[in-house]
C-alpha cells in the first residue's frame, strides 16, 4: 500500500550528545494481506525498544483529547451503570489522561502501562498502574488475583501491539462474563480516503478496518457488538466488544452498516490500497516546494507539535533544519531534544514569541483548531498557519 523509504522510529527523540552518533533507520513499508485484508507495517523493531523507558508520547497535553476522554467516561458510566462496585481497567493507560476521570466518578480502576515515564505521571495522580505489556499471560495473572473488569478501555493501542492475537485474547481472559471492552482505532478507510499517509510509522503495526477487527476478535474469543465513528485522529472507530462465550449484548445494526460501507469502498479488494502512494508523493512535493519558496522569499517558518505523524512527514519529505529551523511542543519530555531523523530541535512554546516566525506549520493536523486557538496571540505579528495533510493550506 505504501513505501515511505527508510525512517527511524517516530518517537525515538535524540538528546544533544546523541547527535554525534548514528541512528538506526528501518524500511517503512505498509503491506496488505490479500487473504484477510489486514494492513500491516513490515516489522523490524521489537516492542520493548519502540516503547521503552524514554517513550515520549504523553496523552495529557492536548485539551481536545482530555475533553474527549472525559466525555467518554461519562458516557460509559451512564451506558453501563458503572459505580463503586464496578472495576474499570485501561490498557495503555499512558499518563492517566482517562483514568483520572474514572477515579473522579468514584469508580474503582487501575491501568496497565509498560512505559515508565508515562506510568510515573499516572501514579502521581493517585492511580494504580501495572507496569507491564498486556497479553494473555498478564490477563491470567490479574484474573487469578480477582481483578477482572466490568469495562476495559484500549484507546489507540490495538495498532501498536506486535502480537494482536495474544493482545485481544487477553481481553477475553480479564473481562467478567458480561463485561464490555471498548477499543478506539484510527480508521483505515479514513487514512486512505483522507490521504493520511503520515499516520504510518513503525509503532503502528496495523492499520485497521472494522472488517479486519471483526475477524481478529472472533478468532480470539471476542465479539463485536457495536461501533461508533469518531472524528478523533482524523477519523477513528470506537469498537464495543464482549466475550464470545458469555456476552449478551445484541449486535447493533451499526456494525453491519459499517462493514457494508467498508465493503462498498473496496476494503476487500486491491484497488483501494493502490491510491495512497501517489497521494503521499504529491503531499511531499507540495511541502518541499512551499518550504523552498519561503526560504527564497525570506519568509521564516517554524513548526508546532513534535508528533509522530510530523516525523513521518518530515523524514519522507527529507526536510531538515535548513528549511524548518525548529519545532515547539508543550510536552517537557520532548523539549530540549531533537526530532528523530531530521534532527530539528524541539523548544518550548516561548520560542515562538522570541523568534516570531511568519508561518507556523502545524504537524498534528488533527488538532489544527485547538492549536490555532492556543496560538492566537501569534496573529499579532501577522503569522499564518499552515497544514500539509491532506493538502497544503494556509490559514490566517
Amino acid at each position: 500500500m505504501l513505501d515511505l523509504g527508510h525512517a527511524p522510529p517516530s518517537n525515538a527523540f535524540l538528546d544533544a550528545d546523541q547527535l554525534r552518533g548514528p541512528e538506526t533507520w528501518y524500511p517503512l513499508r505498509i503491506l496488505v494481506c490479500q487473504t484477510c485484508w489486514l494492513v500491516q507495517t513490515q516489522e523490524h523493531g521489537a516492542g520493548d525498544k519502540l516503547f521503552g523507558d524514554d517513550y515520549a508520547y504523553f496523552s495529557g497535553y492536548s485539551s481536545t483529547w482530555l475533553a474527549h476522554a472525559q466525555a467518554y467516561v461519562q458516557a460509559m458510566v451512564d451506558r453501563f451503570a458503572l459505580g463503586p462496585g464496578s472495576m474499570v481497567v485501561e490498557i495503555a493507560a499512558n499518563d492517566g489522561y482517562l483514568l483520572q476521570y474514572v477515579q473522579d466518578a468514584g469508580v474503582p480502576c487501575y491501568g496497565v502501562e509498560p512505559t515508565s515515564g508515562t506510568a510515573a505521571v499516572a501514579r502521581s495522580k493517585g492511580l494504580e498502574i501495572v507496569q507491564e505489556f498486556f497479553g494473555v499471560a498478564l490477563a491470567r495473572q490479574l484474573r487469578a488475583q480477582g481483578r477482572q473488569a466490568d469495562l476495559m478501555v484500549a484507546n489507540n493501542v490495538l495498532a501498536h501491539v506486535p502480537d494482536i492475537n495474544d493482545f485481544v485474547a487477553g481481553f477475553a481472559e480479564l473481562l467478567k462474563p458480561q463485561g464490555v471492552a471498548t477499543f478506539e482505532v484510527p480508521h483505515l478507510l479514513q487514512m486512505v480516503q483522507g490521504c493520511q499517509f503520515d499516520t504510518a510509522y513503525h509503532e503502528h503495526y496495523y492499520y485497521l478496518s472494522l472488517t479486519a477487527v471483526d475477524r481478529i476478535f472472533a478468532a480470539n474469543g471476542m465479539a463485536v457488538f457495536d461501533v461508533q465513528a469518531l472524528t478523533t485522529h482524523g477519523g477513528s472507530l470506537r469498537v464495543f466488544a464482549q466475550r464470545l462465550d458469555a456476552g449478551n449484548a445484541p449486535r447493533s445494526r451499526a456494525v453491519d452498516d459499517m462493514l457494508a460501507q467498508e465493503r462498498d469502498a473496496g476494503v476487500l479488494g486491491p484497488a483501494l490500497y493502490e491510491e495512497l502512494q501517489e497521494q503521499a508523493l504529491r503531499i511531499k512535493q507540495a511541502l518541499l516546494e512551499y518550504l523552498l519558496r519561503c526560504r527564497q522569499k525570506g519568509v521564516s517558518v517554524a513548526a508546532y507539535g513534535a508528533a509522530a505523524k510530523g516525523n513521518t512527514l518530515l523524514n519522507f519529505a527529507g526536510v531538515r533544519a535548513d528549511l524548518l529551523p525548529f519545532v515547539v511542543d508543550r510536552n517537557p519530555a520532548k523539549q530540549g531534544r531533537f526530532l528523530p531523523g531530521s534532527r530539528i530541535p524541539v523548544f518550548d512554546e516561548s520560542a515562538l514569541t522570541l523568534q516570531r516566525p511568519d508561518r507556523i506549520l502545524i504537524l498534528p493536523w488533527n488538532l489544527k483548531e485547538e492549536i490555532m486557538a492556543q496560538l492566537a496571540y501569534a496573529r499579532q505579528w501577522g503569522v499564518r498557519f499552515v497544514t500539509a495533510v491532506p493538502r497544503l493550506e494556509e490559514f490566517s
